[in-house]
């Protein structure tokens, strides 16, 4: 079997070629035989091994997934996550500064939340940060500055929490590269491998903003366009 990787060494961008021998193994195990048989350079993310802990996300064939849980197929194309700095062939820097758009409970009201309650938010705590929702999104490969998937599916989870007294705060964070800005294409929610869906997070997040008059901004002047069809009656 083939496989196409695309490497990045001191700043030089070059794809190799590897033909190995392995049945039925994951991408993850036929990137420790590479480098232990075949190229002892070669540099990748290992962790659980068990698709928990979200570090081995790569793209294969233009698409990002769990090198621990995908299965290669002949000539398949791996290379690493888009839209983050890569640091050697398939590991990039993934980091996120909470902080940047109060994604916490910023005013805790100390009630205790039912079990209704944390059904509503609790799926939002099983992101697992593989960063590949990053990769797949259009916008923060155009803009670097925006919040992205991950970011607006924390704030949403931390919005609805009945303990949070203000939730108009955690609003007006992500107005500037935030809801808005998304397109709500979906990629987001394709690549996944959890299952989460921040593209409905973002939505929610945009309907809670119209309680506090907040809109798109693109669209304000809509109402007062007038517009000439070329009727005549």
């Amino acid at each position: 079997m083939k496989l196409l990787i695309s490497r990045f060494i001191d700043g030089i961008s070059r794809v190799d070629e590897f033909e190995v021998e392995l049945e039925n193994k994951t991408f993850l195990e036929i990137f420790s035989y590479i480098k232990a048989n075949i190229d002892s350079s070669f540099t990748f993310n290992i962790g659980c091994k068990s698709g928990v802990c979200g570090c081995c996300a790569v793209r294969v064939n233009n698409k990002e997934v769990l090198a621990c849980e995908y299965k290669p197929s002949d000539n398949d194309f791996v290379e690493p996550l888009k839209n983050l700095e890569v640091i050697k062939d398939l590991v990039c820097e993934t980091k996120f500064d909470v902080l940047k758009c109060n994604s916490y409970l910023i005013e805790y009201n100390h009630t205790k939340p039912n079990e209704s309650d944390e059904q509503k938010y609790d799926i939002q705590s099983d992101c697992i940060l593989c960063f590949s929702c990053y990769s797949s999104c259009p916008v923060f490969e155009l803009n670097s500055f925006f919040l992205g998937p991950f970011a607006l599916s924390r704030v949403y989870r931390y919005t609805i929490d009945s303990r949070e007294k203000d939730e108009k705060e955690h609003i007006d964070k992500i107005q500037q590269n935030g809801i808005w800005d998304c397109t709500l294409c979906g990629n987001c929610t394709m690549v996944c491998p959890q299952g989460l869906d921040p593209k409905s997070d973002i939505n929610m997040l945009r309907t809670i903003g119209y309680k506090y008059n907040y809109f798109d901004t693109k669209f304000s002047s809509f109402n007062s366009l007038s517009f000439d069809f070329g009727f005549n009656y």
